[in-house]
C-alpha cells in the first residue's frame, strides 16, 4: 500500500487546509512521490507542488500563515520556496504555476519520467492506498521499477541543460542506469552545459561527489566529454606520461586516485572519529568527504604547466604550487565558500608532504610538527588523499618497500593525529604580548615568526619551561638583528 507516514501527513496537513480554504487545487509532484514509491527517506525533506496559476501569491500568503521563510525562486516562471525547521529538520516546500495549460502538459516539462508523477494533495488524507490516485502519464512508476533514468521529453535537455548532470546525479544516488535514448540526447546537447550558471553546476556536481559511485559517474561524464566542459583544465592532463614511477598518464592517474579514495572511504567507515570528520558539512549540505573527492580530481591539475624534461626524464617540479593557483581559480568559478576554498587549496598544496615524510624511515619530531602545523584542520584530508594517490601509482620503479613505508607513515600520522585530539591542548610558555613587553617590540610579522619557532621548540621538547623559552626567544631575536 502506498501511503505517507503520519509525520509527513502532519507536516502537510496545514498546507492542505490552507489550499482547501482558498479553493485551490494543489498537486504534489516530483521527488516526494518518487521517494515514497522507493521507500527512500531524506535527511532534509522537500516537497514540490504545482497549481494552475497564482503560485507566488499563494506561497507568500502560506508563508505568513505558517510563519516561515519565503524565497522567490523564479518570478518569470512563478516559482517560490518556503523553508521551515520542524523537529530539527529543515523542510522546504516549492510552489510553481503549471508550465502549460494542463497538469499533464506541465508534467511533460519535468526532467525525468520518475519525477513526472503527481497526486492531488487532498488524496493524502483520504486514508486509503494512494497508488490508484497517482497521476502517471509518462510511466514514471514503471521506470522506477526498472531502475531507469529516462528523459520525459526529447527537448528536456534543451529546456534546461543542467538536467544532463542531474541524470548522472540521480543515477548515482538511486543506483539506476541511464536509458539509451537519454544518453544519446545528453551527448547531443552536452555543449549547452557551458551556459549553465556555476552555482547550479556546483550543486549537481556535489550531489555526485556525495555518493559512493562518484568515480563511475565521472568516468561516464568524461567519456561523453561533458566533464571537461565543467573543468577545461582536464584537457591538458590527457595523454601526458609521467615516467617509470607511474603506470598511467596524468588524467587517468587522477581518476584512479578518486577510485582508490572511494575504496579507502569504505574502510574508514569502521573508525567513528574519521567518519565524523569526513561527514562534517563545510557549507550548506556539502560534506568534507565530497570536497576531498574534488581534491582527488584537482591534486595534479598543475602538472601540465609544470612539465619539464631534464636529461631524458619527465619531471613536474613545483606542480603542487601551480596546482594551488589553478585550484584557487576553479574554487572561485564554482563559488565555493571561503572555508571550502581554503581547505581545497591547502590539500592540493601539501598533498606531496606525506610522501616526503615517508622517504625517511623515521621522520623527525620537527618534520612531523611542521606537517601538522602547515596542514592544520586539513591534516587528515591530506593524509587520506596521499594514501589514495600512492595506491594509484604502480609504475615499475614504485617498489613494494616504498609502498609499505608510505602506508606505515600515513597510518602512524593518522594515529598520532587522532590521539592528539584526545589530549589536553598544549599551553605555550609565551605569547605575542609577552614578547612585545619583554623586548619592547611593536606588532609585526617578526612576532609571528618568533612565536612559530618557540612553539615548534616546545612541541618537539627542545625547551621544557618558561625560563628556557625566554632564553631561546632572546637568542632568536639576536640572530635576527645580526642578519640585519
Amino acid at each position: 500500500m502506498l501511503k505517507f507516514s503520519q509525520t509527513d501527513r502532519d507536516i502537510l496537513n496545514p498546507i492542505d487546509q490552507f489550499s482547501r480554504a482558498r479553493k485551490v487545487k494543489l498537486y504534489l509532484v516530483g521527488g516526494a512521490l518518487r521517494d515514497l514509491i522507493l521507500g527512500r527517506a531524506k535527511d532534509n525533506p522537500d516537497f514540490d507542488f504545482c497549481l494552475k496559476s497564482g503560485a507566488l501569491k499563494f506561497g507568500a500568503a502560506l508563508a505568513r500563515k505558517l510563519k516561515c521563510a519565503y524565497i522567490l525562486l523564479d518570478e518569470e516562471h512563478a516559482a517560490c520556496r518556503l523553508a521551515k525547521k520542524i523537529n530539527q529538520k529543515l523542510y522546504t516546500f516549492d510552489f510553481s504555476d503549471f508550465r502549460a495549460g494542463t497538469l499533464e502538459k506541465d508534467l511533460l516539462h519535468r526532467d525525468f519520467t520518475i519525477n513526472s508523477m503527481a497526486l492531488e494533495l487532498k488524496e493524502i488524507f483520504s486514508g486509503g492506498d494512494l497508488e490508484p490516485q497517482l497521476i502517471d502519464p509518462y510511466a514514471g512508476k514503471a521506470d522506477l521499477q526498472a531502475k531507469r533514468i529516462k528523459a520525459t521529453a526529447a527537448g528536456s535537455f534543451k529546456e534546461d541543460p543542467l538536467r544532463i548532470l542531474r541524470a548522472f546525479s540521480f543515477s548515482c544516488a538511486l543506483g539506476f542506469s541511464l536509458d539509451k535514448e537519454t544518453l544519446r540526447l545528453a551527448k547531443k546537447e552536452k555543449d549547452r552545459v557551458g551556459a549553465v550558471s556555476s552555482e547550479r553546476i556546483r550543486e549537481e556536481l556535489f550531489k555526485i561527489l556525495d555518493t559512493s559511485e562518484a568515480y563511475a559517474s565521472l568516468v561516464s561524464l568524461d567519456k561523453l566529454k561533458i566533464l571537461e566542459i565543467i573543468f577545461p583544465e582536464i584537457k591538458p592532463m590527457r595523454r601526458i606520461g609521467q615516467g617509470p614511477y607511474h603506470h598511467l598518464d596524468v588524467w587517468q592517474h587522477t581518476l584512479e586516485t578518486l577510485k582508490q579514495f572511494e575504496l579507502i572511504l569504505k574502510d574508514v567507515k569502521k573508525n567513528p572519529e574519521i567518519s565524523a570528520y569526513l561527514q562534517e558539512e563545510l557549507a550548506g549540505f556539502r560534506k568534507r568527504s565530497s570536497l576531498l573527492k574534488l581534491a582527488c580530481i584537482l591534486h595534479d591539475v598543475g602538472k601540465p604547466k609544470a612539465l619539464r624534461r631534464e636529461k631524458g626524464k619527465i619531471i613536474f617540479h613545483g606542480h603542487e604550487r601551480v596546482g594551488l593557483g589553478l585550484t584557487r581559480l576553479i574554487s572561485r568559478r564554482l563559488k565555493l565558500s571561503n572555508e571550502e576554498c581554503r581547505a581545497l587549496e591547502r590539500i592540493v598544496l601539501w598533498h606531496l608532504r606525506p610522501g616526503y615524510l615517508s622517504d625517511n624511515p623515521h621522520p623527525t619530531a620537527r618534520a612531523i610538527f611542521r606537517y601538522f602545523r602547515d596542514t592544520g584542520e586539513d591534516a587528515l584530508s591530506v593524509l587520506l588523499l596521499s594514501l589514495a594517490d600512492q595506491r594509484a601509482t604502480k609504475g615499475p620503479l614504485t617498489t613494494a618497500l616504498s609502498r609499505v613505508r608510505h602506508e606505515k607513515t600515513v597510518k602512524t600520522l593518522i594515529a598520532k593525529l587522532l590521539k592528539s585530539k584526545e589530549e589536553k591542548k598544549i599551553e605555550y610558555f609565551l605569547n605575542g604580548n609577552d614578547l612585545m613587553r619583554k623586548f619592547k617590540l611593536s606588532p609585526s610579522p617578526l612576532i609571528g615568526k618568533l612565536l612559530a619557532d618557540l612553539q615548534e621548540a616546545q612541541a618537539i621538547g627542545r625547551i621544557k619551561n618558561k625560563n628556557a623559552a625566554w632564553k631561546l626567544a632572546a637568542k632568536l631575536l639576536a640572530s635576527v638583528k645580526t642578519r640585519k
